[in-house]
């Protein structure tokens, strides 16, 4: 379905809403896969529903994932049954409900031991009978000469054979503004580059936040039934700010974990299909897979010592995965060879003990309800965000902050832009919403090769860009996909963001963030 101009909500109009003085049932602060998948839940149901983010929508973990969707064969192997079921059931939903954003992909872990292939073989039978009737492809025993014309670029020498499996892939960040955007449709308030100030209490409990708007420093009183705290890394700063009691009782529940990924020239892996390394010489997974015309490499997961919006890859961390990766691959690829490099925070549970290493912390998410009543939701992965958003909001009902409406909708809520007949090119990432980008100015103006005037244009009147970092960022993945590209264009995305939006298209500090993706040494 196209939309009309009467669908589109503006800034200003959704800027106005907070200034009313209503009550709100449900107030979410955060705007990475787990608020918004808060918001569109709790606003499908029928709760009048705002949600405010300090930046851009999914500018921190949720654009910097591996661009999985998985039930998580390492999971598996740690014997995490439940959490892989979970997770294979709502990889089938959103592939359902954005199939203009993720699709099945199919995997090969080559094998230079027998006992390897056996091994792996059968754990991955496993996760077929795991998914069910939900499953995207029977897992095939490959022999040599199979897995060579599957990874034409594999290293031959003492190769055996291979297994294929099937998961799925998606774009993380545009999965977001699909979410913010279904939630606006819903009747919900969200807002980017509003962040939030100050707690309020009402007695011993929490009845909302301050915020402002960093475009025009505006303030406003957000009152609310119930005030979830969905800010990832950030989480024990905000629970922090909640709590009444001393100090030296606050105990801090989120361990950041910094993932680091590269992207090569899709010639290191020329095929369709991706690679998985099954162990690493630290123990972990390591992928590499076709992702928009390049190829992604990662991920690594050390622990980090602060929260921090755009997290620097180490140098380790880089010679790390192309050490690994190199040695799958018959061409050694070096730091002249990384077209961009990048790292996200994954916000997982703190275990009891702060001895263990971050890679055996479990990836299920934890909510927790303060004496005041904040919600506080950590942990947890991109695959289930709609589960987490279901048990917060359960968490909300268990604990009288809001009265339950309605079940849960979202299985079967179909995000905006979803249609099952994709159009060709650069323009599947807009799904049904192709030919609405096509009608503005600029359609046939191509700035760089998959970037037209007109979807500059769309991303600043219907997507909520505000930057040149929020287009060519996360509306475009160029960023994140060549950054001298991205940077190469930057220029002429800030002339249009300037007439287009009233705010400072924030040129310079794009380039700086560019610089910084560039780098590979």
């Amino acid at each position: 379905m196209k939309m009309t101009n009467e669908q589109i909500v503006g800034r200003e109009e959704l800027l106005g809403r907070l200034s009313t003085g209503r009550m709100w049932d449900v107030a979410v602060i955060g705007g990475g896969a787990t608020g918004l998948g808060i918001a569109l839940d709790a606003a499908s149901r029928g709760h009048s529903v705002v949600l405010v983010e300090a930046l851009d929508f999914a500018k921190g973990t949720s654009s910097r994932a591996t661009k999985l969707l998985h039930g998580g064969v390492r999971y598996l192997a740690q014997g995490n049954v439940r959490l892989v079921y979970e997770a294979l059931r709502e990889r089938a939903v959103i592939l359902g409900n954005a199939p203009h954003l993720a699709q099945r992909l199919s995997f090969v872990i080559p094998a230079y031991r027998h006992w390897d292939r056996f091994f792996y073989g059968m754990g991955l039978t496993v996760y077929d009978l795991l998914a069910g009737g939900r499953t995207l492809g029977k897992t095939q025993w490959l022999d040599s000469q199979e897995t060579i014309r599957a990874l034409p670029t594999v290293r031959r020498e003492g190769l055996v054979g291979g297994i294929r499996y099937w998961d799925a892939q998606f774009d993380d960040a545009r999965l977001a503004l699909a979410l913010a955007r279904t939630a606006v449709q819903q009747g919900a308030t969200v807002l980017n580059y509003c962040v939030a100030t100050e707690l309020l209490h009402e007695g011993a409990r929490v009845a909302g936040f301050t915020c402002k708007d960093r475009e025009t420093d505006v303030t406003y009183v957000v009152r609310a039934r119930c005030v979830i705290n969905a800010t990832g890394v950030w989480a024990d700063g905000m629970r922090r700010s909640d709590a009444l009691g001393p100090a030296a009782a606050f105990k801090e529940r989120v361990q950041p974990a910094r993932g680091a990924h590269i992207v090569l020239d899709k010639a290191f892996l020329s095929s369709n299909e991706a690679l998985m390394v099954p162990k690493t010489t630290d123990g972990r997974v390591l992928y590499a897979i076709p992702w928009q015309g390049k190829l992604l490499a990662g991920t690594t997961d050390v622990p980090a010592a602060r929260p921090d919006a755009d997290p620097v890859a180490t140098n380790d961390e880089v010679s790390f995965i192309l050490q690994e990766l190199g040695q799958y691959l018959d061409r050694q690829p070096t730091r002249d060879d990384v077209l961009s490099t990048w790292a996200g925070l994954r916000p997982l549970v703190r275990p009891e003990s702060d001895e263990t290493a971050t890679k055996a912390i479990s990836r299920e998410h934890d909510i927790l309800v303060s004496r005041t009543g904040l919600v506080t939701v950590t942990g947890g992965k991109w695959t289930t965000y709609r589960v987490i958003a279901q048990d917060a909001l359960k968490a909300c009902h268990d604990n009288g902050l809001l009265p339950k409406l309605a079940d849960c909708r979202t299985q079967e809520l179909r995000l905006v832009g979803a249609t099952d007949d994709l159009p060709a090119g650069a323009l599947s990432r807009y799904g049904s919403e192709a030919e609405l980008v096509q009608e503005l100015p600029g359609a046939d103006i191509e700035i760089v090769p998959g970037l037209t005037e007109a979807m500059v244009r769309f991303a600043a009147r219907h997507e909520f860009a505000r930057t040149v970092d929020d287009v060519l960022a996360r509306r475009v993945r160029f960023l994140f996909l060549d950054a001298r590209l991205a940077a190469s264009c930057a220029t002429r995305v800030a002339e249009i963001l300037r007439e287009e939006v009233s705010s400072d298209p924030a040129l310079s500090e794009f380039q700086r963030l560019a610089t910084q993706y560039a780098r590979a040494a």
